[in-house]
C-alpha cells in the first residue's frame, strides 16, 4: 500500500552542511574573514554615518550656514575648472610623450614624480614655499627688491586657485599616462594613409586621434570627477580651509564641523555630496557596461 505525504507533512531535507561539497565549505571559510572586514570597516561606518545624518534639523542648519553654501560653490568651481583644464592639458601632453625619442623617456620619468610621491609631503612643501615670511618664492622674487611680497594664502580667490593648481599638478601625470596609452593603441596605418593624402596635424587629430580617443577621454573625465569630489589633501593641506573658512570644499567641510564638535552636521555635509557622486557613478558604470 502506498503512503502519500502531503506538502505540509513533508520530511525535512538534509542539513545545509551535508549538501555542501568540500570545496564549497572551504570557499565559505576563506571568504568569511573578508566579509567580516567589509561589514566592520565599510558597512558599519557608512551606516553609522547615515544614521547620524538622519535628522532633518541637521540639513536645515546646513542650509542656514553661509560656510556650507560657499563650500558648495567652491566645489563646483573646483570641478569645472580643475577637471576640464587638467584633462585638456593631459590630452595635449599625451601627444608629446607619445613621440618615439630617447630623451622623452627620461623626461617622462621626471614628469610622473609628482603623482608617484605621497601627497602630504609634496603639498606641504608647496605651502612652505609660498610662506610670506620665509618661503622660497617670496625670498627669491621679492626680498631681492626690498619688498616682503604678498601673503598668497590670505586671499580666498588666490588660495582656491592655488589649490586647483596643486590638484592639477599632482594628478596630471596619471591622466597623461592613460591618454598616452590610448594614443599608442591607434593604428599607425591610419596616420600614414592620412599623410599620403596630405592631411595636416590638425586634420589628423580631428579625424583620427579624437574619434579614436573620445570614449576614453569621456570615461577618464567621469572617473576624474568622482575622484576630485573626494580630493581632501589638495585643499586641506594647502589652505586648511582658510582664510576664514572660505576655501572649504565638500570634501573638507566635515573636518570643520568635527572641530566644532558638531558630528551630525559633519555627516550631513558628507551626505549632501551624494547628489553629485551618485549620477557620476551611474553614468560611469553605464559607459563601462558598453
Amino acid at each position: 500500500m502506498a503512503i502519500t505525504i502531503s506538502g505540509d507533512q513533508a520530511m525535512p531535507g538534509p542539513p545545509l552542511s551535508a549538501r555542501l561539497t568540500t570545496p564549497q565549505v572551504w570557499g565559505i571559510v576563506l571568504v568569511a574573514p573578508y566579509l567580516l572586514v567589509f561589514l566592520a570597516f565599510v558597512v558599519y561606518p557608512v551606516g553609522y554615518g547615515l544614521w547620524l545624518a538622519r535628522h532633518p534639523a541637521s540639513y536645515v542648519a546646513l542650509y542656514h550656514d553661509p560656510i556650507f553654501a560657499r563650500a558648495a560653490v567652491n566645489t563646483l568651481i573646483f570641478l569645472l575648472v580643475g577637471i576640464n583644464l587638467k584633462m585638456m592639458i593631459a590630452l595635449l601632453l599625451s601627444g608629446f610623450f607619445a613621440q618615439q625619442r630617447p630623451w622623452i623617456k627620461w623626461l617622462s620619468v621626471l614628469f610622473i614624480l609628482p603623482w608617484a610621491v605621497p601627497s602630504i609631503p609634496t603639498i606641504l612643501s608647496v605651502r612652505f614655499m609660498f610662506n610670506p615670511e620665509w618661503g622660497v618664492v617670496n625670498t627669491l622674487i621679492f626680498k631681492l627688491t626690498g619688498d616682503d611680497g604678498p601673503n598668497w594664502l590670505n586671499d580666498p580667490t588666490v588660495a582656491l586657485s592655488m589649490a586647483i593648481g596643486v590638484h592639477i599638478w599632482k594628478s596630471l601625470p596619471f591622466w597623461t599616462l592613460i591618454l598616452m596609452t590610448g594614443r599608442l593603441a591607434i593604428s599607425h596605418d591610419l596616420y600614414e594613409a592620412a599623410e599620403v593624402d596630405g592631411a595636416s596635424r590638425t586634420q589628423k587629430f580631428r579625424f583620427i586621434t579624437w574619434p579614436s580617443m573620445q570614449a576614453l577621454y569621456l570615461t577618464c573625465t567621469l572617473l576624474s570627477m568622482i575622484w576630485t569630489l573626494g580630493d581632501f589633501n589638495s585643499v586641506y593641506l594647502l589652505t586648511g580651509g582658510g582664510p576664514a573658512d572660505l576655501t572649504h570644499v565638500l570634501a573638507t567641510l566635515g573636518i570643520r564641523y568635527l572641530r566644532l564638535d558638531q558630528l551630525s552636521l559633519a555627516m550631513a555635509s558628507i551626505v549632501c555630496a551624494l547628489p553629485f557622486v551618485l549620477p557620476l557613478i551611474y553614468f560611469m558604470m553605464k559607459r563601462l557596461s558598453r
